[in-house]
C-alpha cells in the first residue's frame, strides 16, 4: 500500500479570500488560478498495519510535532473516505522557494491528497481528489489540475458542491508568470489570519465580494477568448481590490512593502510604453507579473534594474498531477 505523487503549484489570478467555514475549509467566493510547471511537491505514502501512528518527514527529516498533526489529522479524513484504518509512512519534498511567496501548502497537499488515495487502492476522480484536497489547504483544491483552473465555492454546508473544475488545459495558451522576489523575511500575518480579520472586521470585505462573479465572468471570457489584455486587466484590479480589504481591518494591515510597489510602478511603466504586463500579489510583498512569451525578456531587463529585486524566476503553465515510480 504505497504511492508517490508530484502536485505542482498555483497562482490565483481571482483571488481566494475568507472562508464562510473553517473546519471544511469552504470559501466565500470562488476563485481561478494557473497551475505552474516550475515549483511542485513530490509526496509518498506507505500505509503500514505495523504501525502505531504516522510518521512525516520534510525534505528529508523529521517533521515538527506541529507539521506531525497537522498531516496526521488530514490523512484520518483520507482513512475515513476511504476506509483504511492503518498508519502512514509519508515523505514529501518541496521544489518550493517559499521565500519567493510561493506556498507549498497547495502543492503538498494536493501531492499528499493523490498518493495517500492511491496507495489505498481506492480509485477516486479528479473531481472527488479535488475536495478532499481542499479539506488540507484551500488552494490545494486547484492543484489537482493542470493549466487554468476554478475552485467553485459551492453553497451546500457539507462541501460536496466545493471543488475545482479545469478551464483552459496546459498548452492551450502559452503565458509567462515571473515571480518577482523582493524580499525574503517571513510575513507577520499569515493568510489564515488574515482571511479571518479582514472577513470579520473590514467593511470593505462586502464590496470585494459583491466585485468576485464580475471579475470572474470576466476572467474566464477573457480565456476563452485568449484576450490577454482582458485577462491582465482583470487579474490586476482583483488583487488590487483583496489588498484593499485589509487595510479596512480592525487592526489594519498590510502585506506590502516599499518594495513591492517599486515592482508595481514598473510594470505600470512598462505598459505606458507599450509592453504588456499585469502584476498580482498573493498574501505576500512579493509580485507575480504576467506576460506573453514575446515581452519577457524585456521585462525580464527591466524588473533586474531594481536594486531591491532579489530573484526572477519564469515559469509556464503547468500540468495537474502525476503518479511516479514507486
Amino acid at each position: 500500500m504505497k504511492a508517490k505523487a508530484r502536485a505542482h503549484t498555483n497562482i490565483a489570478l481571482i483571488k481566494y479570500w475568507g472562508k464562510r467555514n473553517e473546519t471544511l475549509f469552504l470559501p466565500m467566493n470562488s476563485s481561478l488560478s494557473i497551475t505552474l510547471d516550475r515549483f511542485y511537491t513530490e509526496t509518498s505514502v506507505s500505509f503500514d498495519q505495523e504501525m502505531t501512528k504516522d510518521q512525516f518527514y520534510l525534505n528529508g527529516e523529521l517533521a515538527t510535532d506541529q507539521e506531525q498533526e497537522k498531516v496526521s489529522v488530514f490523512l484520518s479524513k483520507i482513512r475515513r473516505y476511504t476506509g483504511v484504518d492503518s498508519y502512514a509512512r509519508i515523505e514529501s519534498d518541496n521544489f518550493v522557494p517559499t521565500s519567493a511567496g510561493f506556498a507549498s501548502s497547495a502543492s503538498g497537499y494536493a501531492a499528499l491528497t493523490a498518493a495517500a488515495v492511491k496507495a489505498t487502492g481506492i480509485e477516486l476522480s479528479l473531481k472527488q481528489l479535488s475536495m478532499l484536497a481542499r479539506q488540507g489547504s484551500g488552494s490545494a483544491t486547484r492543484s489537482i489540475y493542470g493549466g487554468f483552473v476554478e475552485w467553485q465555492k459551492g453553497q451546500h454546508e457539507d462541501g460536496s458542491d466545493s471543488f475545482a473544475v479545469p478551464i483552459l488545459e496546459q498548452g492551450e495558451w502559452d503565458l509567462r508568470v515571473l515571480a518577482v522576489e523582493v524580499t525574503t523575511q517571513a510575513k507577520k500575518i499569515f493568510s489564515r489570519e488574515g482571511m479571518k480579520r479582514t472577513v470579520e472586521t473590514s467593511p470593505f470585505y462586502s464590496g470585494w465580494l459583491e466585485t468576485i462573479e464580475r471579475d470572474l465572468a470576466a476572467l474566464k471570457q477573457a480565456i476563452v477568448m485568449r484576450n490577454f489584455t482582458k485577462l491582465g486587466e482583470t487579474l490586476e484590479a482583483n488583487a488590487l481590490k483583496m489588498h484593499a480589504t485589509t487595510l479596512g481591518a480592525t487592526p489594519p494591515f498590510m502585506y506590502w512593502q516599499s518594495e513591492t510597489f517599486q515592482v508595481m510602478e514598473v510594470i505600470q511603466e512598462l505598459r505606458e510604453d507599450g509592453i504588456e504586463a499585469y502584476f498580482t500579489i498573493d498574501a505576500g510583498p512579493n509580485v507575480k507579473v504576467i506576460c506573453e512569451p514575446r515581452n519577457e525578456s524585456v521585462i525580464i531587463d527591466k524588473l533586474t534594474q531594481i536594486d531591491t529585486v532579489n530573484h526572477i524566476y519564469t515559469c509556464r503553465v503547468g500540468p495537474g498531477i502525476t503518479y511516479l515510480d514507486r
